[in-house]
């Protein structure tokens, strides 16, 4: 005689089983959706450390009041001619970022936001050619290359999808991706240096696509492109003051970046606009460590709901 108590709760097991199995599955697809999501504005933010740029050399945007994540971008870059007789310009670039997105977890009962940080570092190196269209205008195509790292760390999120559901992100947990990229720029660089000032100007435009390599996540396999022009422009001329045995100088900073296409929104803003002011210091004459100029420049950075105020260091070397 079948026992109708016992099949009422072996049907409940087996229909609670598929509640749960097919929660599992919708948080996980939920999740996945919103890694691929995350992993393309990922790539995209590395983007902000593949040119030497003031504007975007040190960025750090947060909005506690819509949630939105937070993001910190620090790099260093320059670049130089080998010599007149050697036109080649050679450049490099090195940036480390840091990534908070938010991802939201449920159980079917519960909801929870999961903490994350998604740490990422990239290198870029750019080989180009000096074409002088008079003594002080150069016309300058660059050949571009990057490779980059991002790493994940759920921390305590990753206890959450353990213990509340069935999906097996082990990228949230503890995984990496890595992301290579090709492109170029094009620039025109203007020089002007005469004894009462020097005066720059750099006009550039950049296209590098970026998309992921060697990953196992297949959730996480993402691409972006990074498109701007840039224009930067800077003023030198003494102060009276002397230093070193040095004339010291004023300078005078203004550069403005614009981004394209559809990764150009990742951080709610499509444009960044600086202004700066410092003083520097000539070291020519005792050439410590082939430097012979050291600057401190102080920038007030705003673009579409961002402002922010930074300092700048740079040298010159000989």
């Amino acid at each position: 005689m079948i026992d109708a108590r016992r099949v009422c709760v072996a049907l409940a097991c087996c229909l609670f089983s598929m509640s749960v199995l097919a929660q599992d599955r919708l948080v996980l697809q939920v999740l996945k959706g919103q890694l691929q999501q995350r992993a393309n504005g990922v790539l995209a933010l590395m983007g902000y450390s593949q040119t030497p740029d003031v504007t975007s050399g040190a960025l750090s945007v947060t909005d506690r009041s819509t949630g939105d994540p937070s993001f910190d971008n620090t790099s260093l870059g320059g670049g130089f001619t080998i010599s007149d007789s050697v036109p080649i310009y050679l450049e490099g670039t090195i940036g480390y970022a840091r990534y908070d997105p938010k991802f939201v977890g449920s159980d079917g009962t519960e909801t929870r936001e999961l903490p994350t940080r998604w740490n990422s570092a990239i290198a870029t190196a750019g080989v180009g050619w000096d074409f002088h269209l008079t003594d002080d205008l150069v016309l300058r195509p660059i050949a571009m290359g990057s490779y980059g790292r991002v790493k994940s760390d759920l921390s305590l999120g990753s206890l959450y999808i353990t213990n509340h559901t069935s999906a097996d992100l082990d990228f949230l947990a503890h995984g990496h991706l890595d992301a290579a990229g090709a492109g170029g720029s094009l620039m025109l660089d203007y020089e002007h240096y005469v004894e009462a000032y020097e005066v720059d100007v750099e006009l550039r435009y950049t296209n590098i696509y970026l998309h992921s390599v060697n990953t196992p996540y297949k959730a996480v396999q993402g691409d972006s492109r990074n498109e701007n022009a840039s224009l930067w422009a800077r003023y030198r001329a003494p102060t009276g003051w002397h230093a070193l045995s040095r004339p010291v100088r004023y300078v005078l900073e203004f550069a403005h970046t614009s981004y394209f296409g559809a990764d150009a929104q990742v951080l709610n803003f499509n444009h960044l606009t600086s202004l700066g002011a410092g003083l520097e210091l000539d070291t020519s004459k005792y050439h410590p460590l082939w430097i012979t100029r050291a600057r401190a420049v102080v920038r007030y950075v705003f673009g579409q709901n961002v402002q922010g105020v930074s300092l700048g260091l740079a040298v010159t070397f000989d």
